[in-house]
């Protein structure tokens, strides 16, 4: 059951506009990249409340761009076809079954609930995965293994980024529509690949040269070792969490796609809890932000 919520006064909701005015002055016409996952993805009432917060920046004037992961769903239906979800410094370990039953999930099921979503809340949606219009071009990933220096861990049919053709993406958003993408490239043989969708996200943030690429998670953002939020990184600071461990798992893949798209002329990049309602919102509109913000120096 839902508690009963504190009716805000008038005062405070025409206060708030007005905070939100000079941002939406300032980011007229950019775009934003959304990474959207964990929690928020799960939740009916965070999942109405991402899909609001889109259609709300779409209609202010800015340009959301939308890349999902899917990691619950897939975990999901493993399960219940009797196989166990292996990870690799935060990479899913893709066999030909396991990408079969990847591409099910990302493709069909959870990009279509994204898109019907947004569409439900009064925006424009339309899902695309790497492979339309040539989207991602991707070739196999291997992976350097950490315990036996010189050895690569071969982890299927997962991929990495060769190229983007963002032409398909600036279509859409010339007309209106919200671009939502599922982490799927096409390699040259016509083969699929299952890309981590932080560093989908982080790439087409880089390639769109995107004011801001948000990536949402299920912790406050970035924490130290005692367990507190760090509100903004730069790269050498990242570094040294790299390397005392205190960044780890699947939050690795995130910074560092992060890092990169920083150093790669995003303007600034965010790493911010999925769990708050709204927090989109609250992260590009208000003076209060609720995560972490990562900068390239």
């Amino acid at each position: 059951m839902n508690e009963p919520r504190d009716p805000v006064s008038p005062q405070v909701k025409a206060a708030t506009l007005a905070e939100a005015l000079p941002y939406i002055r300032r980011f007229h016409g950019r775009t934003i990249v959304v990474k959207y996952g964990g929690n928020a993805m799960t939740d009916p009432r965070l999942k109405s409340s991402f899909a609001h917060d889109v259609v709300m920046l779409r209609l202010v004037g800015l340009n959301p761009v939308v890349v999902h992961g899917g990691g619950p769903q897939i975990e999901k239906l493993l399960e219940r076809v009797g196989k166990k979800g292996v990870f690799v410094q935060g990479m899913r370990v893709t066999d030909t079954e396991t990408m079969d039953l990847v591409e099910m999930v990302l493709a069909g099921q959870v990009n279509k609930e994204i898109v019907e979503l947004i569409n439900h809340a009064g925006g424009k949606a339309v899902g695309l995965t790497g492979q339309d219009g040539g989207l991602i071009r991707a070739h196999k990933l291997t992976i350097a293994s950490r315990e036996k220096p010189g050895e690569e861990i071969d982890i299927g049919h997962v991929g990495q980024i060769q190229s983007i053709d963002p032409s398909v993406i600036q279509t859409l958003t010339a007309n209106g529509f919200i671009p939502v993408i599922a982490p799927l490239g096409s390699g040259e043989q016509g083969e699929t690949y299952n890309i981590n969708a932080d560093v989908v996200a982080g790439k087409i943030a880089e390639v769109l040269k995107a004011e801001k690429l948000v990536l949402l998670t299920n912790t406050p953002g970035v924490l130290d070792k005692d367990g507190r939020l760090i509100t903004g990184l730069s790269a050498r600071e990242i570094d040294e969490l790299f390397g005392d461990g205190t960044i780890s798992g699947g939050m690795l893949p995130k910074i560092a796609s992060a890092l990169d798209a920083a150093r790669g002329g995003v303007k600034s990049v965010h790493i911010i809890d999925g769990r708050v309602e709204h927090c989109l919102l609250l992260e590009i509109l208000t003076d209060q932000g609720v995560g972490t913000m990562i900068r390239s120096h």
